[in-house]
């Protein structure tokens, strides 16, 4: 228990919690549930008030390593991993480069580069454009010009600016393993016309020389295939129960980490390697598109 003035009740909620904050609350509420309690049973074993309970699990207060620890050992959960898994997303405080997109994008795009500036490895499937960690400067101009929400000149470069600092995952000198799995019908899509479709295609060729960089191509001979419909990326935390599934829907962006959901996701990318060409029969794909440009 805590026998120290509690300084973090004296700090002010926030207002508008990043999505690493908000995942760090549900945690902390999972645990809560698995243990049996509600939020004033928890506040009066951890001997603070209710409320401080309510806005950690939403992410509005601060939390400690330390309380964190303090929290699993008194809601009696014993697995050592997940714990440590959770007291790391307490860690960095640091404002990450995203922010300062905070009063010009939504935040769902933020809370999409934090996930995946903090994941272990991504992998993502599309069927109808190339995956945007892999877009060039001008293909990725020319899906941002064809929205459906008409988007300013402006607003088209600040989305680009985004869109290229997110990639830098992939080429930090610790970078993130990465691999998507593209339909065909997306390679030989002419976004932006000849030109840009073939350099966005050798693009994709450079980059699956990388190491950490698998791409898989699912043909139009393979017929119809599991979650096709849509475009799922799957972010890996540092222990399963941290991972999330971030899907790209027409009405917006959406996150799932109900561990239902990321374990029927885990199913699909198992289901979808059972289809897609490997590494080597990809790069063989593309080239031939290339050559039909």
């Amino acid at each position: 228990m805590w026998v120290t003035r509690n300084e973090e009740a004296d700090k002010p909620v926030r207002s508008n919690p990043t999505g690493r904050q908000l995942r760090l609350g549900v945690e902390l509420r999972k645990l809560r549930e698995h243990a049996g309690l509600n939020a004033t049973e928890a506040g009066q074993l951890l001997g603070v008030k209710q409320n401080q309970i309510s806005n950690m699990e939403a992410g509005r207060a601060g939390v400690s390593p330390e309380r964190v620890r303090t929290m699993a050992c008194q809601y009696e959960c014993s697995d050592k991993a997940l714990i440590e898994a959770i007291v790391g997303m307490t860690g960095d405080r640091r404002r990450g480069w995203w922010e300062q997109y905070r009063e010009i994008l939504p935040s769902p795009l933020l809370d999409l580069a934090e996930l995946e500036h903090h994941a272990q490895s991504l992998r993502t499937t599309v069927t109808a454009r190339i995956p945007g960690l892999l877009q060039t400067v001008d293909h990725a101009r020319e899906i941002f010009r064809q929205g459906v929400t008409e988007l300013s000149p402006p607003d088209i470069e600040h989305r680009i600016s985004f869109r290229v600092k997110r990639q830098a995952v992939l080429y930090r000198d610790d970078p993130t393993p990465y691999e998507a799995i593209i339909h065909e019908a997306a390679l030989r899509m002419k976004v932006g016309g000849s030109s840009v479709s073939r350099q966005q295609l050798k693009h994709l060729l450079d980059a699956s020389e990388r190491e950490h960089i698998t791409l898989r191509a699912i043909t139009f001979d393979a017929g119809a295939y599991p979650g096709s419909g849509q475009s799922i990326y799957y972010a890996h935390g540092p222990v399963p129960e941290l991972d999330t599934v971030h899907l790209d829907q027409s009405h917006g962006l959406k996150f799932l980490d109900a561990e239902s959901q990321l374990r029927k996701y885990r199913t699909l990318f198992e289901r979808l390697d059972a289809v897609a060409l490997a590494p080597d029969k990809t790069r063989d794909l593309i080239s031939a598109v290339i050559h039909d440009l």
